[in-house]
């Protein structure tokens, strides 16, 4: 039996799929990959690569935090903000690591490091799914799905 996965947000659903095979979320104290008939969990959520598996294809999000239960087959992710590879606009990412990158050049001038090694972080990690995605399309005549392990 497939898992039920619903990817929420407070401005949207992201997504809702009843035939997902495997979820693979980066939690707390590391990845954690939810199966069918799973035993029930509830954990925080760390920004990062949300992985969704179904069949052959690897799906990939990246989710900025929140949290995740498992009850029997159902999978809910209540993130803090989510959004599907395609969507990373990866020039608006790159914008955010650069003044992130020039925000802690200048650490000694300002109070406020952890925000800006948070905005860091989270602009690798959107920047690492965006090319993830990127390097997963296939060419013409490739098969679909996720060339890496």
């Amino acid at each position: 039996m497939p898992l039920s996965l619903e990817v929420v947000t407070a401005e949207r659903v992201v997504l809702d799929d009843a035939g997902i095979d495997v979820v693979i979320a980066p939690a707390l104290q590391g990845e954690v990959a939810i199966l069918p008939e799973h035993a029930p969990l509830i954990t925080p959520l760390v920004p990062g690569e949300l992985r969704v598996r179904k069949g052959t294809d690897e799906t990939s999000y990246f989710v900025a935090g929140g949290f995740l239960e498992v009850l029997r087959d159902k999978v809910t992710i209540l993130a803090d903000a989510a959004e599907h590879a395609e969507e990373i606009d990866v020039a608006r990412a790159e914008d955010a690591r650069r003044r992130a990158q020039e925000a802690l050049a200048r650490r000694h001038e300002q109070p406020d490091v952890a925000a800006a090694e948070a905005a860091m972080r989270r602009s690798l990690l959107r920047l690492r799914v965006a090319e993830r995605r990127r390097r997963s399309r296939p060419g013409p005549g490739m098969p679909r799905g996720n060339p890496e392990p």
